[in-house]
């Protein structure tokens, strides 16, 4: 049985889907910017692995506890509000943590063995997350702007807006904080949120009124959540192995920084990570262009295990070019992995329950980088990189090469070959087949497509379509 998953998009939606898609580009780039320069920062000043682990860690566990409400509260409001008060909020938080930094100083901050550095840094994580809300609302305004048969093209899309901030942000903050100073970046990117902001405010996204089927939404909407996804038969599988998926993703949250700064320093790793950004744009340029396909899962999983050989493979030497190689080539099929579940989840969800159905899956995706990065730090930087350094480097050299950092040329072998592993036995799940023939099933008839396509169906038809309530005055 189809599931209206997707409402009729309005008059000029895709146009206003690319502005809005633009100033998500400009606010992330920003975050983005302060975040990068916090990691690049305190390892350039401390080489400590266990640092940079807990920082990436810490980051996803605060996306994990409030993603939730996050869906919740962009279900509950329409979708430009909830983006404003985000940047507001983060902008707010970030001119707290720059007072804090002048005004303890630099010299007291990077001192690990006081409690500066952490209340900077958590202070800084709290801006960077609440920022995290627009990417829950940027994907329901898919739904709500793009008609369904470009939604993949749309998702396309936003893959290859986070190429261009990751390109950015990478060689701007480190050219930022290995010439300026941590100083100077928080400056620059306070400036630039407050532009985000302000163009922000002069947008206008046309959503007519706010649907809640099951009645009054709840602030922290666990529950609506669970349901939505259980209703969907084998999403709550696809949302598992996106989980188990990001187990391994937090080994290269934890190590990819430390491993590019010791290869190039600081201001290198930002230039040549701005390189392998390039692969997300290729990426994402490519899913713009061509979709995914009519079976967005099966891509998904085929590309997922191809990530994981990758990542086995691209430090079995300690050879620059290969690093930057095997990132590009990671970074290019990334877009297409998020593409695949985003664009599942807006066919299958119903609209009005999208927000919390993004935020349960975020939950629990976002729940998981943070286990393995808060685990491997300490265990790369206390066990493995002295056994490497040591010992382990004859007897795994054969397969490794030599060099400084077979440690965690170790650790990325491992969690490459456990990536792909998961991916092949998800193709074996009955839960695969059902998602899949539901997406299938969901699909609009053509008539509909055609409809979506070439006609621009009145604000009422849409507020019909949505579930009839009372319209509302738009505030913007």
């Amino acid at each position: 049985m189809a599931t209206d998953a997707s409402i009729a998009p309005p008059e000029n939606g895709m146009r206003t889907f690319l502005h809005v898609l633009v100033n998500t580009a400009v606010a992330n780039i920003t975050t983005s910017f302060l975040w990068f320069g916090l990691t690049f920062w305190i390892y350039a000043e401390t080489r400590n692995v266990i640092a940079t682990g807990v920082i990436g860690g810490a980051y996803m566990l605060f996306i994990s506890v409030f993603s939730m409400f996050f869906g919740t509260m962009v279900d509950r409001f329409r979708k430009k509000p909830v983006m404003l008060w985000a940047t507001m909020a983060a902008f707010v938080v970030f001119c707290l943590d720059t007072a804090l930094f002048f005004w303890v100083g630099e010299a007291a901050i990077v001192d690990l063995t006081t409690p500066w550095f952490w209340i900077f840094a958590v202070v800084m994580l709290a801006g960077a997350v609440v920022e995290q809300l627009r990417s829950i609302a940027l994907s329901t305004t898919v739904t709500l702007l793009v008609p369904d048969e470009r939604h993949a093209n749309a998702n396309g899309m936003v893959g290859t807006v986070q190429g261009v901030s990751m390109l950015v942000t990478s060689v701007l903050s480190g050219l930022s904080v290995g010439y300026l100073g941590m100083g100077w970046t928080l400056v620059i990117g306070l400036a630039a949120m407050l532009l985000a902001m302000l163009h922000l405010a002069a947008l206008r996204i046309p959503e007519r009124e706010i649907v809640h089927v099951e009645g009054t939404t709840k602030w922290v909407d666990i529950r609506g959540g669970w349901q939505a996804v259980l209703a969907a038969r084998g999403l709550l599988a696809l949302v598992l192995f996106s989980t188990i998926n990001n187990l391994v993703g937090g080994v290269y949250m934890a190590l990819m920084d430390p491993y590019g700064i010791d290869l190039f320093e600081v201001q290198g790793w930002g230039i040549w990570f701005a390189v392998a950004s390039t692969g997300f744009i290729a990426g994402g340029a490519v899913i713009a262009a061509t979709g995914l396909g009519k079976r967005p899962m099966r891509t998904m999983l085929l590309i997922a295990a191809f990530i994981g050989l990758v990542g086995a493979v691209f430090t079995l030497r300690e050879w620059g070019w290969l690093f930057i190689l095997g990132c590009w080539v990671y970074m290019a099929f990334i877009p297409a992995v998020e593409a695949a579940e985003q664009t599942v989840i807006q066919r299958v969800v119903p609209y009005e329950k999208q927000g919390r159905v993004f935020g349960f899956a975020m939950t629990f995706e976002a729940a998981a980088a943070p286990i393995t990065s808060l685990l491997i730090a300490p265990i790369a930087q206390v066990w493995v990189i002295p056994y490497m350094r040591e010992e382990g480097e004859a007897q795994w050299s054969w397969l490794l090469g030599e060099g400084v950092n077979r440690g965690i040329a170790l650790i990325f072998l491992v969690a490459g070959l456990i990536c792909t592993l998961i991916a092949v036995l998800a193709f074996l799940t009955p839960q695969y087949r059902e998602l899949s023939a539901q997406y299938e099933e969901a699909a609009p008839a053509p008539e509909e497509s055609e409809a979506a396509a070439g006609e621009t169906p009145s604000g009422d038809a849409i507020a019909s379509k949505a579930g009839g309530l009372p319209e509302q005055p738009d505030p913007s």
